[in-house]
């Protein structure tokens, strides 16, 4: 008798995580990031500094960009 309560928690969390994947599903990713191509990543780690003219080059070539 004590098991009914649980078992109706266990079914809401379910619902609620089938919700929640859904929802990011159609959001298209994990909480509605932005796809990105790869060269907008590495254009965007340029900009900020993380890598230099000569490994962006290199990478960029690597990309076929």
């Amino acid at each position: 008798m004590f098991l009914g309560p649980l078992f109706m928690l266990v079914w809401l969390a379910i619902l609620v995580a089938v919700i929640v994947l859904v929802v990011r599903w159609l959001a298209g990713g994990p909480m509605g990031a932005p796809n990105r191509t790869p060269r907008e990543i590495l254009d965007e780690r340029f900009a900020k500094g993380e890598i230099d003219h000569e490994e962006y080059e290199k990478r960029r070539k690597t990309l076929g960009v």
